[in-house]
């Protein structure tokens, strides 16, 4: 591929809050660039359902549940897209698009605005450092006001938003857009919206698009010396002048080109793809950094070059009846059908049988795919997160952020005949998602599966029923709660067994306390500060060993324990007696008995909820977040519409949407996303206890 090319290329990805409109969008976006002939809706009559929800249960429930995969072409550039979900239980799903993509395009609901997803997306688009522009949908709505939207994302998300364009109407009387860079109106005609009309700006919006184009420039002006000067002096720039401009600053990060139309009513998507290649950036714009395997992990720059040794990163797996398709991220290089490539996380070498480039569940086979691509290869076992090379390098990519799993369920199969169908199921799920985790509970012999929430799991559990013909006994979901350290507390003790021949001896001093900050943020911080070998060197890790392992099961409620340090600054050993065995099992034991001198205490996962309802119900919805341990962070009302946010323990949010429906007359509706771990109140910390320890004294019996 010549160099020109990969300046034409744009990999971004369309997030936000559920039900904002992206897969809309999406399904416009390829019907503009002639990917599909005809518009399917997502919860359309025809049945069909939209091109980038393939998945029947996608369909059926009129949300998007893993994120997909498209190109195409539009006015000389290539681009490949993301289509993402917005439901928070399937967040990793995003995350994993992000950490590949250049940039994105942040959509917004016009009457709801910034939404509690909104926010969470916002934050993974900052991890990643992903530029973005905003579109704000939904035009066509009763109760749309962009400008409300533009100003919340400076306020809630603190974004330096500025709007490009203003709407020509909202609600029923939307008909397009004027362009502040241009100063043009635009209206979108056909039955499609395919064909774009120029017009002179109407004169009753003549003042209003003045106003907001000196708002854009004066916003440039803070990150451009050419504007502002231009501004100061009144001069009118040119058009390419705050094009570039815009550019700039979007690619720093420091500016978020506000666009606006209606995905539906086929309004405004076509200058939204402009915008792609106006403001987006080529993948040699953006910097991407490797780890030198083969020097100490370090960081070295990667340039999107085609002839340099390939480099590309697994980022998301899918289990087809063919195999493995496995998406990979090209960074630089290339890599052709019949090449051999290492898995540098494993160091095992294969062969790349199939490459494809993916159109929603569609797949087109190529030859070869480059520096900037995204493809998927065929029959490429990995886990999601490897990186790749031709053998000639060793560099591993970052992988991305993975969250804790807040909720458990224990699964069985209905019918013992679909065991080996339960356990590939929980096989291929487990390797398609992160956040999707499989254990076994040791005492009560059952099959845990944790995941991000209720829909995430429920979700998971109807696939295998369809998937895999495999139904399934759910038990009552589980909080995943942890336990953690309130202050210091001394450990000194000294394990000795004696029983005929050589015995086991160790002694270990020192102690632990809380780690600085969010306990939840890091399980457990170990220091040796041991001298003079009191204990040898090669028995440290054991110590580490088996306070790792007495962590796993807290003595409150056999919950994990995180967020403690300890150090180890003295010892003893035995030159005969003392083993790698005695020191770890000392370990556990000084953990056990200094553990109730730190204070422990349980924490549990708070969510952050948001709730949608009309005005009317506002006290009623109010009064449930309280009944459930809730606290209001923040509310506001507009038109007649009522938005909540709270902070709610997720032990009280079960059933919380029968409720919320009855007090509402089936109108309210509400998101929840993970927000902290917090210590539960005492009352809640007792009778959580008191549970523990019946259920170990009935499993005792």
């Amino acid at each position: 591929m010549a160099e020109k090319n990969l300046q034409a290329i744009r990999n971004f990805g369309i997030s936000a809050h559920i039900d904002s409109g992206k897969t809309t969008l999406s399904e416009r976006i390829l019907f503009y660039t002639g990917k599909i002939h005809k518009i399917e809706e997502v919860k359309g009559k025809s049945g069909v359902g939209a091109t980038m929800d393939s998945m029947d249960l996608e369909r059926e429930k009129g949300i998007t549940i893993q994120s997909a995969a498209t190109y195409g072409k539009w006015k000389g550039i290539e681009f490949n897209l993301i289509d993402t979900p917005g439901h928070v239980d399937f967040t990793v799903e995003v995350e994993r698009a992000l950490r590949v993509l250049d940039g994105a395009i942040l959509v917004l609901c016009g009457v709801a605005g910034v939404q509690s997803q909104s926010m969470t997306v916002d934050r993974q688009m900052k991890r990643y450092k992903v530029p973005r522009i905003a579109f704000v949908n939904k035009l066509d709505r009763a109760g749309a006001n962009p400008y409300r939207v533009a100003q919340q994302l400076r306020e809630k998300l603190g974004l330096n938003a500025y709007m490009i364009q203003i709407p020509i109407g909202t609600e029923d009387r939307h008909q397009g857009v004027v362009d502040l860079i241009t100063m043009k109106a635009y209206y979108f005609d056909g039955s499609n919206g395919e064909h774009v009309r120029e017009e002179e700006i109407p004169a009753e919006l003549l003042e209003d698009a003045k106003t907001k184009r000196h708002e854009m420039l004066e916003g440039l002006a803070d990150f451009d010396d050419a504007i502002m000067e231009m501004v100061l002096n009144e001069k009118e720039p040119p058009v390419d002048l705050v094009r570039a401009s815009i550019r700039k600053s979007t690619l720093a990060l420091q500016y978020v080109p506000v666009m606006m139309g209606s995905a539906y009513k086929n309004k405004g998507v076509q200058m939204l793809l402009d915008a792609l290649d106006y403001y987006l950036p080529a993948p040699t714009q953006v910097t991407n950094v490797g780890y030198d395997q083969l020097n100490n992990e370090e960081q070295i720059i990667l340039p999107s070059e085609t002839e340099k040794p390939l480099v590309m990163l697994a980022f998301k797996l899918d289990e087809t009846r063919f195999g493995q398709l496995t998406y990979m991220r090209i960074y630089q290089g290339r890599v052709k059908k019949g090449d051999t490539v290492l898995n540098v996380n494993n160091q095992k070498k294969v062969k790349v049988p199939r490459i494809v480039r993916m159109h929603a569940d569609e797949m087109v086979d190529c030859e070869e795919a480059s520096a900037g691509d995204i493809c998927a290869l065929f029959g490429v076992e990995c886990a999601s997160g490897d990186t790749f090379t031709d053998g000639k390098v060793e560099i591993t990519m970052a992988s991305m952020f993975v969250p804790n799993a807040v909720m458990s369920l224990a699964v069985a199969p209905k019918d013992k005949t679909a065991q080996t169908n339960f356990s590939k199921a929980l096989g291929k799920f487990s390797r398609e998602d992160p956040t999707f985790r499989v254990s076994r509970d040791e005492e009560s012999n059952e099959t845990i599966i944790s995941g991000m929430g209720e829909l995430h799991l429920e979700i998971y559990v109807e696939r295998m029923k369809r998937e895999f013909s495999c139904e399934c006994i759910v038990g009552k979901p589980q909080v995943n709660y942890r336990e953690t350290l309130l202050q210091r507390a001394e450990i000194n003790y000294t394990h000795k067994k004696q029983s005929g021949g050589s015995g086991q001896f160790a002694r270990i001093l020192g102690y632990m306390e809380p780690i600085d900050g969010d306990p939840a943020s890091k399980i457990l911080d170990f220091q040796d500060e041991t001298v003079g070998g009191s204990i040898p060197k090669q028995y440290v890790p054991a110590c580490l060993k088996g306070y790792e392992e007495q962590m796993k099961t807290g003595l409150l409620i056999g919950a994990q324990v995180t967020g403690v340090k300890i150090v180890v600054n003295d010892g003893l050993h035995h030159p005969v007696d003392s083993s790698e065995i005695a020191f770890k099992i000392c370990a556990m034991t000084s953990f056990r008995e200094s553990y109730f001198d730190a204070k422990p205490v349980i924490l549990e996962p708070i969510m952050r909820v948001g709730i949608e309802g009309p005005e009317e119900f506002q006290g009623p919805m109010m009064g449930l977040v309280s009944q459930r341990r809730g606290v209001l962070t923040g509310s506001q009302a507009n038109s007649g519409h009522s938005e909540i946010e709270a902070e709610v323990p997720l032990s009280e949010m079960f059933g919380f949407s029968t409720d919320l429906r009855s007090a509402t007359q089936g109108k309210g509706e509400f998101q929840m996303t993970f927000s902290k771990y917090s210590p539960v109140p005492r009352n809640v910390q007792d009778e959580l206890c008191e549970k523990y320890k019946q259920r170990k004294a009935a499993e005792n019996k």
